[in-house]
């Protein structure tokens, strides 16, 4: 999300994709990666089209997980009276993208929490395939950078994005809204 907040030609990108009309090529050029919102909402569509590609599940308990999103990316969606005028156009892919697809519209909490026990059960569904990895950061290093085949750093685990750094990430723009 970092890259799309301060990036008006990956604003439009993920704009035309919300629209249907995906250039996951020119989304991607130059990265080898993609976490969190928009792509978390598309990673389907990504894997379809890219047929090396994995998923990773940040797995966490649903209840916890909506405490996070209703706290944090919810409100600023739904307060469109309060969005500034310099990031419209990423609140308006954001909505998009994170109501309009991942929430298949719906803001309540039973809606947010059936889409959100559905899309974990699609990535569980490709872990047998070896095409995903459900995680939990409590696990660690190892398995993340197993399934990676990729050397387990010798520091700890990080856990970074707590929910008192969020707002002051949105209105700045300069680092990743998480929920």
């Amino acid at each position: 999300m970092s890259e799309v907040i301060n990036n008006s030609d990956q604003v439009r990108l993920w704009t035309e994709v919300a629209a249907g009309r995906p250039n996951f090529e020119g989304i991607f050029a130059g990265f080898r990666y993609a976490v969190d919102f928009p792509v978390s909402a598309y990673w389907q569509d990504v894997l379809a089209a890219s047929p090396g590609a994995k998923v990773i599940l940040s797995d966490r308990d649903p209840e916890d997980w909506y405490g996070s999103f209703s706290q944090t990316i919810l409100p600023l969606i739904l307060d469109k009276a309060a969005w500034p005028e310099n990031r419209r156009p990423w609140f308006e892919m954001i909505d998009e993208v994170i109501v309009g697809k991942a929430l298949g519209g719906r803001t309540d909490r039973e809606g947010i929490l059936a889409a959100y026990r559905a899309n974990a059960a699609a990535a569980r569904a490709l872990e047998a395939q070896g095409r995903a990895l459900v995680f939990r950061s409590t696990d660690g290093w190892k398995p993340l950078c197993d399934f990676l085949g990729v050397e387990v750093p010798d520091e700890p685990y990080p856990k970074t994005n707590p929910r008192a750094e969020f707002f002051a990430a949105v209105k700045s723009g300069t680092e990743e809204p998480a929920g």
